[in-house]
């Protein structure tokens, strides 16, 4: 930054070589390595957002560049299969001795998934191939097809979760069973006693942590009890939801019910317990971790955007085996708040925890808040965000939409086409909806005529009143069977051209209160819109924004859905949800429209016109105040 802008800098002192440091040139590295052990990580996630772009996006010029990227890495594998630049370069004697810190296997999986989706995307495996070596290098180094022989790494298992999941999806392209067991040894291991871990660092001379410390580190990593026995979300937040997403994977793949069952009960411990409105996790910077149950401060939350995403991978898992509204819900309101928060909206600038209030005085001051930035970033030493943010939006469709057999399941409401084969008949259906712009859905059937399937579609739980429409071609309505089911509009039958559904979800502003145990949050209330979070910044409302309050009065509703004329209702279910009187507008930033809503409001009892944006817009006009809970004045509740 300061070079574009002409002012004196310092050159950095080395550079990072890393790939291209092969064993020949390592006597003339000025450093044996430059930057985190886990750097390797970042490439395979450009990588992976490369291939997942190239899908919908054909670029010679970039899929050149990252042919020649991964030929540099191909390059640097060693003889053996292994490949981590860390130990290639700073020496192979230590490999796997400190896997818990290390992350030989993190960057492993993440190896994996970048491997897998550029082979999907283009067809060729020379990364695909480096990664099977790789894998394979493990299981014969771990002494895993020799069971009569003794060796302690047989009860090792990552330190950073996420190469449980990538060996299941290698399992899937390759079909090769030594994958999939891997992926579930690695589970299976986890929290058993003696604690691998433990048994491994308290073999150095310099370890003298006490037991309860010892005890915190198990929860950090996740390695406190066998992961069936696990109940609660604890430790390092994106770390469990990378090794959830594992364990639903292999609950899928292999019918584990007891598996299943625990994914079940971590995920309502997050989403009951310890996860905010705008869908982050993790609201300590102590360990990047969990609290306790309903500890959820708003200025010191942590709240960082790879959890987010690792919430959203988790959800689409628990969607594949059990399609439940509750998993999409917040699927999506993850995706629409804090993920997108993580990046400003010229792509140009991240942030790497997303809080929930920020006095920007008030941060620069305060030891506690020192990893709160009032704003974005130019970028991180610790770049896990941004490719992170890059992988994941460029692969969207993949968590819009699920299938099995005979049924299609939309998720979130992306305009476009889906194709389906069911029994080698051709089913394409054209989604067209300005969503969440409002609320307008409509799914219209373009494929062959006589296709048996069942379309499945959410009925989102924010939605106060949501109608559903079943037409045939001349938009009359139609014979199509249908059924609900666990928030699903399931529309069943043989689908003839032009036959379409058209839904329509409420798009009220809602007021949320929090549960009377976040003691951050009594007395005070969020603003919610459609899938949006929104909050207030001081470029609209002024300072001191904790002396505003809302004023705006209200009415209890339940959830009704009319479909095809028929009423279906649901009473009580929004027991915590107001509907208020918004006036509606927009705001210019960046030269976008970002929408805004206005509610009567007072400070310090004066009244005053309270002015919200969305949450994923904040801090993109410069830096100031911002908050999402607002005390509340209205109508009792």
């Amino acid at each position: 930054e300061k070079k574009e802008k002409g002012e004196a800098f310092e050159e950095p002192k080395y550079t990072f070589r890393g790939f291209e440091a092969l064993p020949e040139d390592m006597e003339h590295l000025e450093d044996k390595f430059y930057g985190f052990v886990f750097q390797d990580s970042d490439f395979y996630k450009w990588v992976e957002a490369v291939a997942y772009s190239l899908v919908n996006h054909p670029d010679e010029k970039l899929e050149k560049t990252a042919d020649a990227a991964i030929e540099a890495v191909c390059q640097a594998q060693q003889e053996n299969g292994y490949l981590d630049t860390y130990y290639i370069i700073n020496g192979m004697d230590q490999i796997f001795t400190n896997i818990r810190d290390h992350h030989e296997l993190y960057c492993l999986g993440h190896l994996i998934e970048g491997a897998a989706a550029y082979y999907e995307a283009t067809g060729k495996d020379r990364l695909l191939q480096a990664a099977e070596r790789y894998v394979d290098f493990v299981i014969s180094y771990f002494g895993l097809e020799e069971p009569e022989k003794e060796n302690p790494l047989k009860r090792a298992y990552p330190g950073h979760e996420i190469a449980e999941m990538a060996l299941v999806r290698l399992y899937e392209i390759t079909g090769k069973e030594k994958y999939l067991n891997l992926s579930r040894h690695f589970i299976d291991e986890r929290g058993t006693r003696p604690n691998y871990f433990f048994f491994v660092v308290r073999k150095r001379e310099d370890y003298k942590k006490s037991e309860e410390e010892l005890v915190k580190e198990e929860q950090y990593g996740q390695s406190h009890l066998p992961v069936r026995e696990q109940k609660e979300a604890v430790g390092h937040a994106v770390r469990a939801v990378y090794l959830y997403s594992g364990m639903a994977d292999i609950a899928g793949r292999t019918g584990d019910n007891a598996l299943f069952q625990a994914c079940k009960e971590l995920f309502a411990s997050m989403v009951r317990e310890k996860m905010y409105v705008t869908g982050a996790i993790g609201a300590t910077k102590e360990g990047e971790s969990f609290l306790g149950p309903f500890e959820l401060p708003n200025d010191s939350a942590y709240a960082e955007t790879c959890a987010s995403i690792g919430l959203v991978f988790f959800a689409r898992r628990m969607l594949q085996m059990e399609p439940d509204h509750m998993y999409a819900d917040v699927m999506e309101q993850a995706l629409y708040n804090t993920v997108l928060s993580g990046m400003a909206m010229d792509g140009k600038s991240f942030f790497y925890v997303n809080p929930l209030k920020v006095v920007p005085e008030i941060c620069k001051k305060e030891k506690r808040l020192d990893h709160v930035k009032p704003v974005r970033q130019k970028w991180f030493g610790c770049a896990c965000c941004p490719p992170n943010i890059s992988r994941l939006l460029s692969s969207l469709p993949g968590y819009a939409f699920t299938e099995n057999k005979d049924t299609l399941w939309i998720h979130l409401y992306l305009g476009g086409r889906i194709e389906k084969m069911v029994e080698g008949k051709k089913a394409l259906f054209r989604i067209t909806t300005e969503y969440p712009q409002d609320g307008k859905i409509s799914v219209c059937y373009e494929g062959e005529d006589g296709v048996s399937m069942t379309l499945g579609i959410r009925l989102p739980a924010w939605s106060r009143e949501t109608k559903a429409e079943i037409l045939n071609a001349l938009d009359a309505p139609c014979g199509m069977g249908f059924r609900l089911e666990k928030g699903y509009l399931y529309v069943e039958g043989a689908w003839e051209k032009g036959t379409k559904v058209r839904l329509s979800v409420s798009m009220e502003p809602r007021l949320y209160k929090a549960d009377e145990r976040v003691k951050a949050d009594i007395g005070k209330v969020a603003v919610m819109c459609g899938p949006f979070a929104y909050c207030m910044e001081e470029w609209d409302n002024g300072k001191n924004l904790d002396e505003l309050a809302l004023t705006a009065q209200a009415v209890k509703k339940g959830r009704v859905w009319n479909i095809n004329g028929t009423w279906f209702r649901e009473e009580n279910v929004m027991q915590d949800f107001l509907f208020p009187e918004a006036e509606e507008g927009a705001v210019e930033i960046e030269k976008k429209e970002i929408p805004v809503l206005r509610f009567p409001g007072n400070r310090n009892g004066k009244e005053e016109t309270l002015t919200f944006i969305p949450y994923y817009a904040w801090a993109n006009r410069g830096e100031n105040e911002m908050q999402v809970f607002t005390d509340y004045q209205g109508e009792a509740y």
